[in-house]
């Protein structure tokens, strides 16, 4: 993404504040004259979010505003407070944004998938709760460690202390006697 910037203004001849001028006229001074090199840093640091960018470009400001007490009369060096401030503000911004969720695009209802009726789920667990009830204690427990909690094999024999072989062929014969439960149901 290009960006046209507006050329900063000659900085060749110093540019002071008015000596007994207005607070405003002082800050539109230093906005003049810094406005475009707080832009490309901040265009960098927010990698290249033109509306983040000017957002910060104008929250600096507003703190150059409250602090203008003790900022240099030269413009221009005012610049590396100024940079320092659109700096921290760009962090600052960056870390609240990963600490939050990330945000997602709001989808219409229509194309999220469904899995079907929630009465049906419901039955659905119903009927499986049964199923395992018929079996014995160690399918029941076998099957636990294996599909429920997710655990290697070697890990279900360490907890129910059986060989690897005996965890296996308890789940095998275990998913047996659930299948023909289930099929009668």
């Amino acid at each position: 993404m290009t960006t046209a910037l507006v050329p900063e203004a000659d900085t060749s001849a110093p540019q002071a504040f008015p000596a007994p001028g207005s607070a405003e006229q002082k800050m539109r001074m230093l906005y003049d004259v810094n406005k475009n090199s707080l832009m490309r840093s901040l265009l960098g640091w927010t990698q290249g979010d033109r509306q983040t960018a000017e957002d910060l470009v104008q929250e600096t400001m507003l703190r150059a505003w409250r602090n203008l007490d003790i900022l240099p009369d030269d413009p221009r060096a005012a610049r590396p407070w100024l940079l320092t401030v659109s700096r921290r503000l760009a962090i600052d911004m960056l870390r609240a944004r990963s600490s939050r969720p990330t945000e997602v695009e709001d989808d219409p209802l229509e194309s999220i998938p469904v899995t079907g009726e929630p009465l049906e789920q419901v039955l659905d667990r119903q009927v499986l709760r049964t199923a395992l009830a018929g079996l014995s204690a160690t399918h029941r427990a076998v099957l636990a460690q294996v599909y429920f909690l997710h655990q290697p094999v070697r890990h279900a024999a360490e907890v129910l202390d059986v060989p690897e072989g005996t965890v296996k062929s308890r789940t095998h014969n275990a998913l047996r006697a659930l299948r023909e439960a289930l099929g009668d149901r």
